[in-house]
């Protein structure tokens, strides 16, 4: 029996493994839904047992909540957020990863479903939540105060009250999307609500 106290085998929590995991969890959410998908399918798809795959997270809400960072990470490349690049790109790609959503229902029901779940503080998934959306609306503030600088925001909208606005909106959006998809355009909404804010083209 070893004593080095290291995990071997299927087990071993590596970052690969483990990315692996979340990145079959983006996959299923994708295809399957939210509902339908399930962590036994994820398992299948790596060769792993359920058991085994839990065995890299807490428990189950740890690893959606991983998912949907994973699927924030890949958002990065939509929507310009680094110093340089803030501005009207930022908020063009915001829009754009509406366009995205629309795509895959399943996370965004995953991300509609879990926040609302988390806004307990002891919900494995609160921290994630709060800090998501500490981040995502710095960021647009961020945006919005390059493009207010440029004076590219009409005179009475503030960088902080836009940003907020644009997240509430979105939110909103994907709910009544999941709800009725036929009836409501989440991108062309979101344009319809900046336009009223910007002075230049989206």
């Amino acid at each position: 029996m070893s004593t080095t106290g290291k995990v071997r085998g299927s087990y071993a929590k590596t970052p690969a493994r483990r990315r692996e995991i979340l990145e079959a969890g983006i996959d299923v959410f994708s295809t399957s839904g939210f509902r339908s998908g399930s962590i036994r399918e994820i398992a299948e798809r790596v060769g792993m047992s359920q058991a085994g795959l839990l065995h890299h997270f807490s428990n189950k809400s740890e690893l959606l909540a991983a998912v949907l960072q994973l699927r924030d990470d890949r958002s990065a490349e939509v929507v310009p957020v680094d110093d340089e690049h803030a501005g009207i790109a930022t908020i063009r790609g915001f829009v754009s990863l509406l366009e995205y959503n629309a795509t895959v229902p399943g996370l965004v029901e995953l991300h509609c479903t879990l926040s609302a779940e988390a806004t307990g503080a002891e919900h494995p998934a609160h921290q994630y939540f709060v800090d998501r959306y500490a981040f995502v609306v710095g960021q647009m503030r961020l945006a919005f105060e390059r493009m207010r600088d440029a004076g590219q925001l009409t005179e009475n909208t503030t960088p902080e009250g836009a940003a907020r606005a644009m997240v509430a909106l979105s939110d909103g959006l994907q709910v009544q999307w999941l709800l009725d998809r036929s009836s409501v355009d989440m991108a062309e909404e979101m344009r319809r609500y900046l336009r009223g804010i910007l002075t230049v083209e989206l």
